[in-house]
């Protein structure tokens, strides 16, 4: 689904344009600025800005933000919590646990969660004071190719690259000059809530140190504390009957209180705590194999959206940030200011589109571990239980130094 390329009517006017301000296109931008380019990113609301609660950023993403002198702020506004652990959401047993400080130690830097507010406002503030342009209210409906660069086209105005990167998200309009596909249902929806610690009325059932999560059939919530430990964060995630009845109005809240009715006390005090106003249904897409047209390259969630399970969304998108500056610096620039941004696409497309296939795929898996019952349900629990605690062989691929 290739375009054809035409010749310039327009002298690039930065060399790359990132079309997105979430995570990925400030993390993008913050990246090739980094390395040397001049970026600019066109945000089609109004100003920049995050909606939704915490996030998971594990080693693999905060040896990047370290790299780009963010980790200091990022452990200052969130929280590196003492453990990962797991139990069984109908009874409440352990099943296996990580020691996250020790995983820190191994993988070369820690596990933190945030706020996904507060890690989009550091990212703001550094591509702010890098110099990156960045510019609201710019809604991108195509790109243009040509002979060295390409052209994103606005309802209102049209910027010039060297390359474009896409990083508009699940339902990226640019991935279409790619690929055909459409964002797959789960048929699972998540509710979500960030409160004020003081405003839990009982949390002698939370482990406020930890990032917990309780799997059970066909659900399963995760909490953690967020900001300073001054706030709790969960997540509650299950399957809805009426999404696999082919319902358009699904994942409602009653469904939400039938799907968690048979969970164990603590799970169930945690329900109040949820935003109940608003859910996010879950999607993911199949992998493609192939991510670039002409000068316009796919990032994050337009190249790879996952579900939830692995909790990597942000940090593989932060990973394709550092990939692209990475194969932008080995191509760049020549005697003449030149970068050879055809091999370097090629290059980063090549490398970003096997690991996050795998991730994509990997996720699915794991959320279907999570969300057995059953024999299934009693297998899982004595395998988990029976994982030592220094057994991280699902672990190195994923977070390791050498991804």
């Amino acid at each position: 689904m290739t375009h054809s390329i035409v010749q310039a009517d327009t002298k690039p006017d930065v060399d790359a344009v990132v079309v997105g301000g979430g995570i990925g296109g400030l993390g993008t931008a913050l990246a090739l600025t980094r390395s040397g380019y001049s970026v600019r990113v066109l945000e089609q609301a109004s100003e920049f800005g995050e909606v939704g609660a915490g996030l998971q950023m594990a080693p693999n993403a905060t040896r990047i933000l370290r790299d780009w002198d963010l980790l200091d702020e990022v452990t200052d506004l969130g929280v590196v919590p003492r453990r990962l652990v797991m139990r069984d959401a109908l009874d409440g047993d352990v099943l296996t646990h990580l020691d996250l400080a020790e995983a820190g130690r191994r993988y070369g830097a820690p596990y933190v969660v945030i706020h996904r507010s507060d890690l989009h406002a550091i990212l703001v503030r550094a591509c702010r004071a890098a110099g990156v342009d960045l510019v609201t209210d710019a809604c991108v409906v195509d790109v243009q190719n040509d002979a060295d660069g390409a052209t994103a086209i606005g309802e209102n105005r049209r910027d010039a690259g060297r390359v474009v990167v896409a990083a508009d998200g699940l339902k990226s309009r640019l991935r279409g000059r790619l690929s055909a596909d459409e964002p797959i249902s789960s048929a699972y929806v998540a509710y979500r809530g960030a409160v004020p610690l003081d405003e839990v009325l009982d949390t002698s059932g939370i482990a406020l140190e930890d990032v917990t999560v309780y799997v059970g059939p066909g659900c399963h919530l995760v909490q953690y504390p967020l900001r300073r430990g001054k706030m709790l964060n969960q997540v509650a995630v299950f399957q809805s009957p009426k999404a696999l009845a082919g319902d358009d109005d699904w994942g409602t809240p009653d469904e939400l209180d039938t799907a968690f009715a048979a969970t164990c006390a603590p799970v169930r005090a945690g329900l109040p705590h949820l935003w109940r106003d608003r859910w996010w249904r879950m999607y993911d897409r199949e992998p493609i194999s192939s991510w670039v047209d002409g000068r316009l390259a796919l990032t994050g969630d337009a190249a790879h959206p996952m579900l939830q399970y692995l909790a990597q969304g942000a940090c593989q998108a932060l990973e394709d940030a550092a990939g692209l500056a990475e194969q932008a610096e080995k191509y760049g620039k020549d005697d003449h200011g030149s970068t050879d941004w055809n091999s370097a696409l090629r290059d980063y497309a090549a490398e970003r589109t096997v690991r996050t296939a795998r991730v994509q795929r990997t996720a699915r898996q794991w959320g279907d571990l999570w969300h057995c019952d059953g024999l299934f349900r009693a297998t899982r629990n004595a395998l988990l239980r029976d994982r030592a605690e220094d057994d991280y062989r699902y672990l190195d691929w994923l977070y390791g130094r050498d991804v």
